[in-house]
């Protein structure tokens, strides 16, 4: 067992894309305004990015480039599992070695340190497969655990529970809870009878936060990048957020009413109609007047005239482009999970704020 006097918290959740990153963005910047020499680490990382010869998990580089801590990226993902890991580790186990590389992380990590942020993956059973679930994680480096959930009552008090038994059985002790995204026609009915539930169960409620339509809010470019959508034109808008998407199979006048402020507009390559009105309401945002569109995606592998082409390259408003069919892409944007990423300035700013209004981070300090 790793021990160390520090303020010692591991986030875990009940699912995957809970909100544990923008919880740990909030946490590390909250220590960090009340002067707390704070360390970050991702003891288990599936999805990672390249940085020289390593791979690093994408929430450890988030972290990193936010906070500028760079230079520690090893050490805060020191184990990552890439496609065929777990396969090839149930063929030839080497938990020991796994476990020298979290203990040796944590403790570089921890030195001279007031506090660290250890986030997990998933719920508490995720990497039991690799003999090191986000429980025996918490249990190996001696840390209290904050659960993430979303809104709801039964099914997350049922879910919460579940997650504890293991945490319990690992004998960890579990901080407290903070929901995630609760609707705002919710809040209240959330806050009081979660609350009261969760205390029924001796668990602490650590906040309570609002969904916020911002932080679920891709880019063009995101989109372009996940969907492996061509770009047509429209290339320095790319960088604007999809706050709502329509699929544009009615006629024009009917496509207008439902353009609102961040709209993705979804018609077929031929319907030059609703092409053109999108133009249309581009043009107006542009001279002040109205709201602006977030873009247009091409869809069916049908191409616009020349003339209709040049038209929107003038006006360079954000055109995609697939061979897809309409309702595929519709659904494929639908269920699009963009992770906040390092050039999402206003998702990040927005992450730290929510988190500082609706967790009880003095709690979270005085408990941990």
């Amino acid at each position: 067992m790793v021990t160390k006097k520090i303020k010692n918290i591991f986030i875990s959740s009940i699912y995957q894309n809970a909100g544990k990153t923008t919880v740990a963005l909030g946490l590390y910047k909250a220590f960090r305004e009340m002067n707390l020499k704070t360390a970050f680490m991702k003891p288990v990382g599936q999805e990672v990015v390249k940085i020289g010869e390593s791979n690093i998990d994408k929430d450890t580089y988030l972290i990193g480039e936010v906070f500028r801590t760079w230079k520690k990226f090893k050490e805060m993902s020191p184990v990552t599992i890439g496609r065929g890991y777990t396969e090839k580790y149930i063929l030839n186990p080497h938990k020991d070695k796994l476990q020298a590389a979290i203990e040796k992380s944590f403790k570089n990590l921890t030195f001279r340190k007031d506090a660290i942020i250890v986030e997990g993956t998933g719920h508490a059973g995720v990497g039991s497969v690799i003999d090191f679930s986000n429980a025996d994680v918490a249990h190996l480096l001696g840390s209290k655990v904050i659960i993430v959930c979303e809104g709801g009552i039964g099914k997350s008090i049922d879910e919460i529970m579940l997650n504890k038994a293991l945490f319990d059985l690992k004998g960890v002790e579990i901080l407290g809870v903070i929901v995630n995204k609760v609707l705002p026609d919710k809040y209240d009915k959330i806050k009081n009878i979660l609350g009261k539930g969760l205390e029924s169960k001796n668990i602490r409620l650590l906040g309570v936060i609002p969904f916020d339509p911002l932080l679920k809010a891709p880019t063009v470019e995101q989109v372009k990048r996940q969907l492996d959508l061509e770009v047509l034109c429209g290339q320095k808008g790319m960088g604007r957020r999809v706050q709502n998407t329509i699929v544009a199979a009615m006629e024009p006048h009917h496509m207008i009413q439902y353009l609102r402020d961040g709209t993705l507009v979804l018609t077929s390559g031929d319907r030059v109609d609703n092409i053109l009105a999108a133009v249309t309401s581009h043009l107006v945002s542009n001279e002040g007047r109205g709201f602006r569109i977030a873009g247009v995606i091409l869809t069916g592998g049908l191409m616009p005239t020349p003339k209709i082409i040049e038209l929107l390259q003038k006006n360079h408003m954000p055109v995609l482009f697939t061979r897809h069919d309409t309702y595929t892409i519709a659904a494929k944007v639908e269920h699009l999970i963009c992770k906040i990423q390092k050039s999402d300035k206003d998702k990040i700013q927005e992450a730290t704020l929510l988190v500082s209004k609706y967790v009880d981070v003095k709690t979270i300090l005085n408990e941990a």
